[in-house]
């Protein structure tokens, strides 16, 4: 972050920008020392335990809940936007073969390139705000679609047509699975989705401002975000995090196991979160969620939250680490029959919709994000050797 005169005068800042303040936005917050994130004015759980996706949505979007005839318009708008163009799809056996071994979410970068393409997307800078949402609305539509169909392409199976007749979440597992989902599951999965729409200035987010400060078109900044989400750092975690409870195995287990990484200075995935010094909102309400369902993996997982606590505060005390949203996120999802590789794609299918509010905004700033970075390379100028 600059000075007014920023040509001569950049300011030290943390590192990591932590804590940096760069903008004002109408979109949400993450009060981390509260354990209380919000989308807009309304509490982030409290539309998660009692809104569907597209009500969320249409709050990011538009600024304000949906009444009954708005939410059947858009619900009818966004499920009619869910097809793919014909030179897309014919195009996703491809992109499925040559990111197999990378993912679903890999394959999504250079599909989602393609839609933007063949959508005819143009720069944000040169669009109204009407177009702007037009595109970003399309993008949204589409994603689940894409990964879905990446993710059956990749196993050798053909892709699931969308239905306009289900509402979000459960159009995505039936495009995942080729079967109509279970209501509770379908609704369990919903309420993971609209808990992770957003979740203030984040390495994602931030990377889609920052592209979209530039002018770029809407697919760019979310081929951007994208990128930066599939970091392990970022949103690669819930699968990590049950392949922990994997390790454990059982609750005699536990002990042991979470002592000696404890003491050996190890990271324990689905622990910890730079924001939160309290219990993350958001796994509280997956862990009620997860617990709706009961069974061996979730029983194991709240003993091992317990004694993971329990321990830190023995042997690091003055610690603070409680579970983040990644580790009941991955038992809610395993519960609910998604394979582990689609666990950070879900996150993605979420998280779109908070990208392209965040865009819109942004696209109303004219001014580019441009920072500097301090120089502490050899000091200039030397003498150029002469060449050899």
């Amino acid at each position: 972050m600059l000075s007014s005169n920023s040509a001569t005068a950049p300011l030290d800042v943390p590192r990591g920008l932590a804590g940096v303040v760069v903008t004002d936005t109408e979109l949400g917050d993450v009060r981390g020392r509260e354990g209380f994130y919000h989308y807009r004015q309304y509490s982030a759980v409290e539309l998660a335990e009692s809104r569907g996706f597209e009500d969320v949505w249409h709050l990011m979007f538009h600024g304000r809940l949906p009444d009954a005839a708005e939410r059947e318009a858009f619900l009818a708008r966004t499920a009619a936007l869910r097809r793919l163009p014909d030179e897309v799809r014919d195009a996703l056996p491809a992109v499925a073969r040559t990111c197999a071994p990378s993912g679903p979410l890999a394959g999504l970068r250079t599909a989602l390139s393609l839609l933007g393409a063949s959508a005819g997307f143009r720069p944000v800078y040169d669009l109204g705000p009407e177009r702007r949402r037009d595109d970003a609305l399309a993008a949204c539509s589409a994603v689940p679609t894409l990964l879905t169909a990446l993710h059956r392409l990749g196993r050798g199976l053909e892709p699931v047509e969308p239905r306009e007749d289900l509402p979000y979440a459960a159009n995505y597992l039936y495009m995942l699975t080729g079967s109509e989902p279970d209501p509770a599951r379908a609704r369990a999965v919903e309420r993971y989705l609209v808990s992770t729409v957003d979740h203030g200035f984040n390495a994602s987010t931030f990377t889609a401002r920052v592209i979209t400060s530039t002018g770029a078109d809407i697919a760019a900044s979310l081929v951007g975000a994208i990128g930066a989400l599939s970091g392990p750092l970022h949103g690669g975690a819930p699968s990590r995090a049950l392949d922990t409870l994997d390790a454990i195995g059982t609750p005699d287990r536990v002990d042991s196991w979470i002592r000696q990484r404890v003491l050996a200075g190890e990271r324990i995935m689905g622990f910890g979160h730079p924001v939160y010094r309290t219990e993350d909102p958001r796994s509280r309400m997956l862990r009620s969620v997860a617990e709706s369902f009961g069974g061996p993996l979730v029983e194991l997982a709240v003993e091992v939250e317990a004694r993971v606590e329990a321990i830190l505060a023995e042997l690091k005390p003055g610690r603070e680490l409680h579970t983040n949203v990644e580790f009941y996120a991955g038992v809610v999802m395993e519960l609910c029959g998604l394979p582990r590789e689609m666990f950070t794609p879900t996150f993605c299918a979420a998280r779109v919709v908070g990208w392209s509010a965040n865009i819109l905004e942004q696209a109303r700033d004219s001014k580019i994000i441009r920072p500097a970075a301090r120089y502490v390379g050899p000091q200039p100028p030397q003498p150029l050797p002469e060449a050899s």
